[in-house]
């Protein structure tokens, strides 16, 4: 059995090499290979990624894994955890054949960089016709797992165990009979001038306050670093080894102080992943809902807390000249601003699920054939003055502004959403064991991150969203919480 086990795990070695080669590809590719790389480094990605399933989906790998499933009485929790899950992953990739699989692979490395020069452009038609390669991939990808449900269902569930349309459908009924009429009381009342945070910040400075506020949140600058990508996201190689990026605009400073401590937020998760789930597959988080918590509590419930910039205004007055006469409750105040905005890393808390909605419809649509990629553009500014009233001017403001679907990230948006509501409601837990004022105001994130770290974090995929939600609140996802917390913080600005 022994012997088994450690086959086994020199296996897993192996796929986490491959793994962690492909993430290295990924980052270079996103932060600073020359456009005219792209191409190989697409075929690259395309061979290690074939590498993996091949590993993956080998019948030497398929019988260890149910002759250790025959033995699970005799090997440990972390062990029957990984061979679970494994499971599942070969049961949706076996039966994809692996040309398929690998030109999958390449298209998605190679359609970011399409997207970049698209959105430069202002050229939707110059990237519509690989978005719908990679819609129609997804598509078949899940059509050839036989399953009765609907095919957006189940790329639902791939990224949170459990959900589907019917749920999502539901959920954001909830959030959006609630938040439009919010949306309206908050904006009819009378706004305070911005003119404060109107000010230029070179490229410079802001680099300098972003890395001094993720080592001010906890983030590791030890085992990680901070760069730069036309849209802010996080990347592991290891827990040891994890790389974020944020993006700066001179004149909307605020801009990237919330893009870091938001990817901040995700690296302190990879970060705080128990050291015995290192090399296994443990060793990410649990599902995108959850990952999306963690961003998001350090975006918003910390970042855009008063008692966060009472604790921190001081240090960064150096970095900020221009925050030197800023009273605290100005700041906080413009933070705060609802306003329906174009961009959805841009929005505020009120607006911010709105957009989440317009993606999740458009998705369902394509899905159900009710929606074709070509017309995305129109049914995206309808959409948007629909929900948030604004239509954009141009593509680069409206559909092409997000790089997911360029990485075959469909079904990731509605995370976001349920990541805010999961992150309120794991705040209500923690204010019953700490008084998370006192904690911001004396700059004490250390006590925050390591509440995180341990209720959390640590636990890598060794539970469920369900199970963490649950030991950590008593109740499974329950949207009510967050829905207050907006109704009493911005009633309370806003009176």
């Amino acid at each position: 059995m022994e012997e088994k086990i450690e086959k086994f795990k020199k296996m897993i070695k192996e796929k986490k090499m491959i793994d962690s080669m492909l993430a290295l590809l990924q980052w270079d590719l996103e932060t600073q290979a020359p456009k005219g790389g792209y191409k190989l480094i697409s075929e690259m990605i395309g061979e290690l990624s074939l590498k993996s399933y091949n590993l993956t989906t080998s019948e030497e790998f398929s019988e260890l894994l149910c002759e250790l499933k025959e033995k699970e009485e005799k090997i440990d929790g972390i062990l029957r955890k990984e061979i679970e899950i494994l499971e599942e992953e070969m049961e949706k990739i076996k039966v994809i054949p692996s040309d398929e699989y690998r030109a999958y692979s390449e298209l998605t490395a190679k359609a970011q960089g399409i997207w970049e020069v698209a959105r430069e452009k202002n050229d939707f038609n110059s990237f519509a016709p690989i978005l719908e390669e990679i819609f129609n991939y997804n598509k078949k990808f899940i059509e050839y797992r036989g399953s009765n449900s609907d095919v957006y269902s189940i790329i639902l569930n791939d990224y949170e165990k459990g959900m589907n349309i019917e749920k999502l459908d539901k959920f954001f009924e909830k959030l959006k009979s609630e938040i439009v009429p919010l949306l309206k009381e908050v904006t009819e009342k009378e706004k305070k001038s911005k003119e404060n945070l109107n000010f230029k910040v070179d490229e410079y400075n802001q680099k300098m306050l972003s890395e001094e506020l993720l080592k001010y949140i906890g983030f590791d600058l030890n085992r990680g670093i901070l760069s730069e990508s036309a849209h802010p996201f996080t990347l592991t190689v290891n827990k040891d080894d994890v790389r974020l990026t944020t993006r700066y605009f001179e004149n909307i400073p605020f801009s990237s102080v919330f893009s870091t401590i938001h990817e901040g937020g995700h690296g302190i998760y990879e970060q705080g992943i128990g050291d015995e789930l290192k090399e296994t597959m443990l060793a990410d988080g649990t599902s995108m809902g959850i990952h999306e918590s963690q961003s998001r509590f350090y975006e918003n419930i910390i970042g855009r807390s008063k008692e966060f910039w009472f604790g921190f205004l001081e240090k960064s007055k150096f970095k900020y000249k221009e925050l030197e006469e800023v009273s605290l409750e100005k700041l906080y105040r413009d933070i705060n601003e609802v306003s329906s905005s174009l961009i959805r890393v841009e929005a505020d808390e009120l607006t911010y699920s709105l957009h989440i909605m317009v993606r999740y419809e458009i998705e369902k649509g394509i899905f159900s054939g009710e929606y074709s990629v070509m017309d995305l553009p129109k049914i995206w500014n309808e959409k948007m003055e629909k929900y948030l009233g604004i239509r954009p001017d141009n593509d680069s403001e409206g559909v092409l502004q997000d790089v997911h679907w360029s990485c075959g990230l469909i079904g990731y948006f509605p995370s976001y959403a349920l990541g805010n509501v999961y992150s309120v409601q794991i705040l209500n837990a923690m204010k019953k064991e700490m008084n998370i004022q006192g904690v911001l105001e004396r700059g004490e994130l250390n006590k925050i991150k390591e509440w995180l770290n341990e209720k959390i974090h640590k636990y890598g995929k060794l539970k469920t969203p369900k199970e963490i939600m649950v030991e950590i609140t008593g109740e499974e996802m329950n949207p009510d919480y967050y829905i207050k917390y907006l109704q009493e913080k911005y009633r309370s600005i806003y009176k």
